[in-house]
């Protein structure tokens, strides 16, 4: 099983602490390590690792749904821009995608957060506590709710 895969697996068993809320094309969660406070990711219901792979309807409400959720960690965390990346390279990998809230001076030098070392990128002190896990969870679910209302 994937990655994702089993991340969703253990949203529906309610085991997954990072879970925010299901859309109809997939789950928004946050990420575990938030480096960029408010780091939150789609995961798409549908194992796929292409768009093209998307049934056209499927795929295109997978998209407003993208948009939404980025939209939602926009307003929820206040960056000053967001970053949207649909990564993957190799076999079996799950289309998901990364918002990340930037700020100025986020990085030492600007440029994709892919830049920073593994280890700065997933430092314990980057795991949010339970409190902080909480709020970010709230803060980005009623963001959701006021778009979803608003449509």
């Amino acid at each position: 099983m994937c990655g994702v895969c089993d991340r969703i697996q253990k949203t529906l068993k309610g085991n997954n602490k990072y879970f925010v809320k299901e859309l109809q094309t997939g789950y928004v969660v946050l990420g575990d390590y938030q480096r960029f406070k408010g780091y939150t990711l789609f995961l798409c219901k549908t194992h796929a690792t292409e768009l093209h792979q998307l049934e056209q309807p499927f795929r295109d409400l997978f998209l407003h749904e993208m948009s939404l959720a980025a939209e939602a960690a926009f307003r929820a965390f206040q960056p000053e821009k967001m970053n949207y990346e649909l990564l993957g390279q190799g076999d079996n990998i799950h289309m998901h995608w990364h918002f990340f809230p930037r700020r100025k001076g986020d990085t030492p030098v600007p440029g994709p957060v892919w830049k920073l070392p593994k280890e700065e990128m997933y430092a314990d002190k980057y795991l949010p506590s339970d409190s902080e896990l909480q709020e970010m969870k709230q803060k980005l679910n009623t963001e959701l709710e006021k778009l979803l209302q608003a449509e």
